[in-house]
């Protein structure tokens, strides 16, 4: 993320908590449950959200997990994240960053990402896979894509596409509309020698 996208995602939240209304769009509400359908476990023990905003996506997943963090770089953002899901976690980093610990477990075994990865260029994507990859081998990655106009360097096809190729995890896109995508990355591959 660059110092001119998070001024810009400051500006948002002094605006509001809640700058792409998440809490009242039937659109969101929708991908949010689409989110949580492509889970491929029923429940998890430690769940990361990379991005997390004010907190929506986290409480419609936090349910079925044990513990979640979440990690975002605007203050305001996580203040709201932590009204909608006082039990969760929530860290300031700027992507990107060391990864916060998870709590009470070895490593997480379940990573969001949801319209984060176009707010980065293509080496701090390729850092977070391989480091997903390295620190939490067990770990379900669920990404989410917007299709449309990002505003940004990477369309969210080309951020995914980037993950893919740095990631040595399984891939599969999971739902796709004319508005966003979900895949699914399941534990790392071994890389053919």
């Amino acid at each position: 993320m660059t110092p001119a996208n998070l001024a810009h995602l400051q500006g948002l939240y002094a605006e509001t908590d809640d700058p792409w209304n998440f809490r009242g769009s039937p659109y969101e509400a929708e991908r949010f449950v689409s989110v949580a359908q492509a889970l491929p476990r029923q429940r998890y023990d430690a769940a990361l959200e990379i991005g997390c905003g004010n907190g929506e996506l986290a409480r419609c997943i936090a349910p079925r997990c044990a513990s979640y963090t979440g990690i975002d770089a605007v203050p305001a953002a996580l203040d709201a994240a932590r009204i909608a899901v006082p039990s969760a976690r929530f860290v300031e980093g700027f992507m990107p960053c060391r990864l916060p610990e998870p709590v009470g477990q070895p490593g997480y075994d379940l990573v969001l990402l949801s319209e984060i990865l176009y707010f980065l260029d293509p080496s701090a994507i390729a850092r977070i896979a391989e480091d997903l990859d390295r620190d939490h081998p067990a770990a379900d990655i669920v990404t989410v894509a917007w299709r449309g106009e990002t505003g940004h360097a990477l369309s969210g096809e080309d951020a995914i596409a980037t993950f893919i190729q740095a990631s040595r995890r399984r891939s599969r896109t999971v739902r796709r509309t004319d508005s966003y995508r979900i895949d699914v990355f399941t534990p790392p591959r071994e890389r053919s020698a």
